[in-house]
């Protein structure tokens, strides 16, 4: 068991750009939101899950499915993703936060805990997942000193939607680590981002998913998806971290 305070912070909303509404679209008659919630529940250093929404109207569907699964909501800004986190975080008295994104339903335990083991053994101000692990499988974790810091501190545009990239900007003022997967399960892409991952993630569901055994963990999704190349096919072209990678291109256009 971690040390107490631990909060796992979901942010989602309805507005994604790319996939509007993608947080509450269903398989087997659940939203995603869902799912990966009942996956967070499975872990044992966690002792609190927010989902970080907007103020906006169009989430009022996320903060009703947050209250029908149990789990406390904040509500912010749409775009200064920082301040919303840092809000949530303060408001629920985290002491250590971990972030999560609403379009990974395929969350995994054990690369959770990985993530969290390396942090509270090192003392470490941020670890979080490289991109060894399978798309899909993105935890981080900080201290809410290391979060307060960066919402002081941060500036670019980039830096208030992305919330942890101030501090990975910024070695000189954290220590932070990146721990790497003992394979290289790149090619995996298990988020949601396209109409295209919502197929995969769907197949993965409704073939993997029971009642009576409702975790399944990465090692069973490669193996389905190996069996599966038609499945696989469909959103292997999709470029990692596009929504970053935008961000970043915008900040150059803004300094330049």
């Amino acid at each position: 068991m971690g040390p107490g305070g631990v909060v796992a912070i979901i942010q989602g909303r309805m507005g994604s750009s790319r996939l509007p509404g993608k947080l509450l679209m269903e398989v087997m008659k659940r939203p995603l939101l869902s799912y990966q919630i009942e996956r967070l529940r499975l872990n044992k250093w966690i002792t609190q899950i927010v989902v970080a929404t907007t103020t906006n109207t169009k989430d009022d569907p996320v903060v009703e499915c947050a209250h029908g699964e149990q789990v406390q909501v904040y509500r912010g800004s749409e775009y200064d993703v920082l301040d919303r986190y840092y809000q949530a975080a303060k408001t629920f008295s985290a002491e250590h936060v971990i972030r999560l994104t609403g379009d990974c339903p395929l969350i995994d335990i054990d690369t959770c805990d990985r993530i969290l083991n390396e942090y509270f053994t090192t003392g470490l101000d941020y670890v979080r997942t490289g991109e060894s692990f399978a798309e899909g499988l993105d935890c981080e974790i900080m201290s809410f000193e290391a979060l307060e810091c960066s919402w002081m501190r941060a500036k670019l545009k980039s830096e208030r939607e992305h919330v942890t990239l101030y501090i990975r900007n910024h070695t000189e003022q954290f220590a932070i680590r990146i721990v790497e997967n003992e394979t290289d399960d790149s090619k995996y892409r298990i988020t949601i981002d396209e109409e295209a991952d919502f197929h995969v993630v769907k197949a993965i569901f409704n073939s993997l998913y029971t009642q009576e055994n409702p975790y399944f963990g990465i090692e069973a999704i490669k193996k389905f998806l190996n069996a599966n190349p038609d499945i696989y096919a469909l959103n292997a072209n999709i470029i990692r971290n596009e929504g970053l990678l935008k961000s970043l291109v915008k900040d150059q256009i803004v300094i330049e």
